[in-house]
């Protein structure tokens, strides 16, 4: 069979056509795919997560990773939580108690240990309060509800070394933690347990630091503080985009490494951080620092466990929800230091 210079130019052409066809095709799909390569993350508009988010998005750790990282701002802690519930975040910070309390409702979810950032038990500087045993019969804010984990640990504490339940011996306060400073600025409490980043403030005034929740670890045969605080995602999502929480776990890391290490990014993100003065900025940038997860093992996991039966054993059903146990699966086994 022959063919004419016009037919073969035909073909040609027709093949050429189809090709430029065929890789617009692949580019719009590689182009779709990227675009769905994203992680939303819930946080608070003022919260300490926000930093690091902010690390992440200016040095552009989530593109080195092959993800795009989206911020959904909101306003409250069970915001995010509900977003998180119904589908419109990925990803919020949460602690492993509530991952264990839905998953025994059956919603599944991990837990990527991120902080082991905790509060303190804060008193005026010239206090006579000098350990625990002295907070017998004082006024004692704490940040939260009865079942706040760090006033849990506090009882437990204080029951062991033989001073007894504080929830007994005690007169409490219960706040908002913003309005418990000023609850011991003005002499209405005599001691607060209260978040890290606003006892920081206090520190930075002066104020003395008795305790933190980390340090009471330690008498639980938890040598090393564990994290309460992580970012949690839906286990659906983390079959689905294995690789997009592998990113966003390695993003996270390196954010805090350099939040670690650097002093000029610290500089950069002083405004997210709405510190009033120098001395209370260099107290957040300390404690932060302090807060930040350098191991995570099989060790973490069995102490965590110990540190659920102790909590538990103090704020019971009310704490827990009714019937559930601790789980070791809810920790995300990709975390590697």
């Amino acid at each position: 069979m022959s063919y004419s210079r016009f037919s073969v130019q035909n073909t040609v052409t027709r093949a050429l056509m189809a090709a430029v066809f065929i890789a617009a095709a692949l580019t719009f799909q590689t182009q779709k795919s990227h675009a769905e390569e994203t992680m939303r993350a819930a946080v608070l508009k003022f919260g300490t997560v926000s930093w690091l988010m902010d690390v992440i998005k200016h040095h552009k750790l989530d593109k080195k990773e092959n993800f795009n990282l989206e911020l959904v701002t909101l306003i409250g802690p069970q915001a995010a939580q509900v977003a998180l519930l119904s589908g419109n975040a990925d990803t919020s910070v949460t602690d492993w108690f509530w991952v264990l309390h839905q998953r025994s409702l059956g919603a599944n979810f991990t837990f990527v240990p991120y902080s082991v950032a905790l509060g303190s038990l804060i008193v005026p500087a010239d206090s006579p309060i000098k350990t625990i045993a002295d907070l017998k019969g004082k006024r004692i804010g704490i940040a939260g509800s009865p079942i706040d984990k760090s006033w849990l640990l506090l009882r437990a504490y204080s029951k062991k070394t033989g001073s007894g339940d504080l929830a007994e011996s005690a007169k409490l306060i219960f706040a908002a933690p913003p309005l418990l400073n000023e609850q011991l600025r003005a002499g209405r409490v005599d001691a607060v347990l209260n978040n890290w980043n606003l006892t920081a403030s206090l520190e930075a005034e002066g104020y003395r630091r008795i305790a933190s929740v980390a340090e009471l670890m330690k008498e639980f045969d938890i040598p090393t503080p564990l994290p309460l605080l992580g970012f949690v995602v839906s286990e659906k999502f983390a079959a689905a985009k294995p690789k997009v929480l592998q990113g966003f776990a390695n993003a996270m890391q390196n954010a805090q490494k350099l939040l670690l290490t650097s002093d000029a990014e610290w500089d950069r993100i002083r405004p997210l951080t709405q510190a009033g003065s120098d001395a209370e900025f260099k107290v957040l940038r300390e404690r932060y620092r302090e807060g930040l997860l350098h191991t995570w093992s099989e060790r973490d996991r069995k102490a965590a466990g110990r540190l659920f039966d102790l909590m538990a054993e103090t704020g019971g059903e009310q704490l827990t929800g009714k019937g559930v146990k601790f789980d070791p699966g809810i920790f995300w086994n990709g975390l590697v230091f």
